[in-house]
């Protein structure tokens, strides 16, 4: 049966991210996104890095080799006709960034992300350069609005993508354990106030002495909890019905009742 066109159908992956081993990560990747191709996704979401992990002092090498992947992403993309998207190393004109890859059905990359907010704590900011701007695309399945990990703390951002007219915003993460209760909170918080879906993919695993569990989930306008995947390698998916959208403004317009001129921000 056709699905309806206002229908979005939202995978997200967890897996372990092994730090430097491209080859086990990409046939991971792999992995999910057939399994979710064959549930007849529309789009998926991989966690943050997703190729590498934070080696960082390999991170060069590891960027060298992005373009290949994105070419197997691509593959699969036109293969199963669905929508791709998760954060890779990119080399740039002698600099490093975070960047969220969106791969369209057709293959091609409708437009990539250089995360904005670096992680000072791991040290993120001494491997990449920062982006300079916020990313709304529109492909053949919806709009959707690019974060990465630690930007989710910054709502200024997201709310710049639901302005510029995000049905969803895809988040891609390696989100440690003990700040988890932060990562749920966020993730509502981010999806409430903006009224857009939230489809955001963690990571699940361990790293030296940082620990991973998951927790990645897809969040309606309403804060509701479409799917969340916990303590595990998993997928996930959700129907996103986006005249849910349209329906809550009419009830609540939020963002028709915002009064920038007074923030002094």
């Amino acid at each position: 049966m056709m699905r309806q066109k206002n229908i979005i159908r939202t995978g997200i992956i967890q897996f372990d991210v092994k730090p430097g081993d491209i080859k086990s990560n990409v046939n991971s990747a792999i992995d999910g996104i057939q399994r979710l191709a064959g549930r007849h996704a529309d789009v998926v979401v991989l966690p943050e890095l997703w190729s590498c992990g934070f080696d960082r002092e390999n991170m060069a090498s590891h960027a060298e080799r992005t373009p290949e992947i994105i070419e197997k992403m691509a593959r699969l993309a036109r293969r199963h006709h669905l929508i791709i998207a998760g954060s890779l190393p990119e080399h740039d004109n002698g600099f490093f960034f975070n960047t969220m890859f969106l791969i369209d059905k057709d293959g091609t990359v409708a437009r990539k992300y250089r995360k904005i907010h670096l992680f000072s704590s791991i040290g993120e900011d001494a491997c990449f350069q920062p982006g300079k701007g916020a990313v709304v695309c529109n492909t053949s399945s919806g709009i959707f609005g690019l974060m990465i990990c630690y930007d989710l703390r910054f709502p200024e951002l997201c709310r710049n993508l639901a302005l510029k007219g995000a049905q969803v915003v895809l988040v891609a993460a390696q989100w440690p354990s003990q700040r988890i209760a932060h990562w749920d909170i966020l993730l509502r918080a981010r999806a409430i106030e903006n009224q857009i879906f939230i489809a955001a993919a963690n990571r699940f695993g361990n790293d030296s002495d940082l620990q991973f569990n998951g927790h990645s989930q897809i969040v309606s306008p309403t804060g509701e909890i479409l799917t969340v995947l916990n303590d595990s390698v998993a997928e996930g998916l959700a129907d996103i019905n986006t005249a849910d959208i349209t329906a809550f403004r009419k009830q609540f317009d939020c963002l028709g009742h915002r009064m920038p001129q007074s923030y002094n921000l």
